[in-house]
């Protein structure tokens, strides 16, 4: 069952932290660039994109073990893949990517009613801020928070609750907007309402089941209220 429409108000919430990968960014086409680009250069085999879309979101360690196992690679081979995918995405970063509709309405609007605003992400943070940059959204946010600042990313509270801190804002008064069952899973455990959107990358499942706070088909759905 979806959940009812949620309230984004001042008067309940401080602050906003939003995933990237298949919340602000449609980046399958990245992954899918560099992923396959990197198996050709250690001669094996490709992956197909829905093999990556069910993949992707918990960081980039856990993406290429994947895709070694995905192409029967040895496990000892990650540090030269590695190396490889790391070469190659900063490369391309955001050349396949493209921003889903309603972020930048979404975006002006929670920043206009005074949300302080993160970007919390599993992804490097090196590339998180590249591709930020390069789709003209860097400026919205106070922070961006990559999977390589904190010992442990998303489903993990850690990230949640660091960036909390770091904005000065109380869980209980912070939104964490995503795309999947880590997003929620984070949020439920920092103590962080959750919402999220039902065209992104959750493993192949629906998000409507997940308990979030609100399910919303576009982020410009969530306007401010006074």
């Amino acid at each position: 069952m979806t959940p009812p429409p949620f309230s984004l108000s001042r008067a309940r919430f401080d602050a906003v932290l939003v995933d990237l990968d298949g919340t602000m960014v449609d980046t399958l086409g990245d992954f899918d660039a560099v992923l396959n680009a990197m198996l050709a250069e250690m001669a094996l085999p490709a992956v197909p994109r829905a093999f990556i879309e069910h993949t992707v979101g918990k960081g980039s360690e856990h993406l290429i073990r994947s895709t070694l196992a995905q192409v029967g690679a040895l496990a000892e081979r990650f540090d030269e893949a590695w190396e490889r995918y790391q070469r190659i995405y900063l490369a391309i970063n955001g050349e396949h990517a493209r921003v889903y509709d309603g972020v930048v309405e979404a975006l002006t609007l929670w920043q206009q009613a005074g949300f302080q605003l993160a970007c919390l992400t599993n992804k490097p943070g090196a590339f998180a801020t590249g591709l930020l940059e390069r789709k003209g959204l860097s400026a919205f946010f106070t922070l961006t928070v990559g999977g390589d600042a904190h010992p442990r990313k998303k489903p993990d509270p850690m990230p949640l609750l660091k960036t909390c801190e770091a904005l000065g804002v109380t869980p209980a008064r912070t939104l964490m907007v995503g795309d999947s069952s880590n997003d929620l899973q984070a949020a439920r455990a920092a103590g962080c309402a959750v919402v999220l959107v039902p065209y992104g990358y959750n493993h192949g499942r629906s998000v409507d089941d997940l308990g979030a706070d609100g399910v919303c088909a576009r982020l410009d759905q969530l306007v401010p209220l006074a």
